[in-house]
């Protein structure tokens, strides 16, 4: 039976907006999603600070709760406290969040309990992997969940990095990897081009460029006027200031494809930006992504002109 306290509930919520500053609530939709949001929504109405909410897709979250690593991650938390935080850390970091869970369990299609198991397994780790160093880590922020993904890193490698870092500190270049228990110059060389170091001391080591390509990258940007430091800011118009690329791959003696992936990436925007979330209006029961709500939850409230 619910429990029905919702001034109750409201109190508490209003405390913590007020305590910690909070701008953004993220609503899990599952049981209840819907009730839930409406008292959201009433309690927003009665305070006089600007708060919206997400109705974030909640897969996997019990399954996350009760395992081992969500009991490592928050020992005094129950399994409805860290169901809570794993929703609202998908808000914050999907893929850092997303990638503690089995694939299995998120749900990928109505006939995958009559598939091979071990192969479906290889299948959605092989995703997952792909997912992960395409984007990328953060080697001073990642949890060790993530780092197990790139490639090179095992778990008792990934274990090690977070056990490195929290002993000495964040780390400042790639190269520094080579000092983390267990991580020799074979694994270094999987994993360097996906490990990034933002305001390191070389801004190449916030790029998917591979150490062994830096001195041709230093090399390319020289040739065309620029510096290292350069590209902290994004390089835009490689293509029109390197005309000939197989003629600059040999200059630079690289391969071809390898001098367009490092054109590629050096211009790239490499510093952090940050994005104004648009507010969308939308019925979470129809939205196919997650969507920043401000309070319309029927249709008196929708405003001609809205989209």
């Amino acid at each position: 039976e619910p429990q029905n306290k919702v001034e109750q509930a409201k109190k508490v919520v209003k405390e913590l907006i007020a305590k910690y500053g909070i701008t953004l609530i993220s609503v899990g939709n599952g049981t209840a999603s819907r009730e839930s949001e409406r008292i959201i929504v009433d309690m927003l109405k009665e305070i006089d600070k600007t708060v919206q909410y997400v109705i974030v897709n909640e897969a996997g979250a019990s399954v996350y709760s009760a395992s081992k690593l969500a009991t490592e991650e928050f020992p005094n938390f129950d399994v409805g406290q860290r169901s809570a935080t794993s929703i609202a850390r998908r808000l914050q970091d999907p893929l850092a969040e997303l990638v503690k869970i089995d694939p299995k369990s998120i749900g990928v299609g109505q006939y995958q309990h009559d598939m091979n198991q071990k192969k479906l397994s290889e299948a959605l780790t092989g995703v997952v992997e792909g997912c992960v160093n395409k984007v990328g880590v953060d080697v001073n922020t990642a949890s060790a969940s993530l780092l197990e993904y790139v490639s090179g890193i095992t778990k008792a490698i990934a274990k090690n990095i977070v056990a490195y870092r929290e002993e000495n500190g964040r780390f400042t270049n790639r190269k520094q990897l080579l000092k983390v228990a267990k991580l020799g110059p074979k694994a270094f060389e999987q994993c360097a081009g996906f490990m990034r170091i933002s305001e390191g001391d070389n801004p190449l080591d916030g790029t998917s460029v591979h150490p062994e390509s830096y001195e041709a990258a230093t090399k390319l940007l020289d040739k065309v006027g620029l510096n290292i430091q350069d590209i902290k800011g994004g390089v835009t118009g490689l293509n029109l200031l390197v005309r000939d690329k197989a003629k600059m791959a040999e200059e630079l003696g690289v391969g071809e494809e390898t001098l367009l992936d490092i054109m590629k990436e050096l211009e790239k925007m490499v510093q952090e930006e940050t994005f104004e979330i648009e507010v969308q209006y939308c019925d979470p029961d129809d939205c196919l992504h997650d969507c920043i709500h401000s309070g319309v939850n029927n249709c008196d409230a929708i405003i001609t002109g809205w989209r």
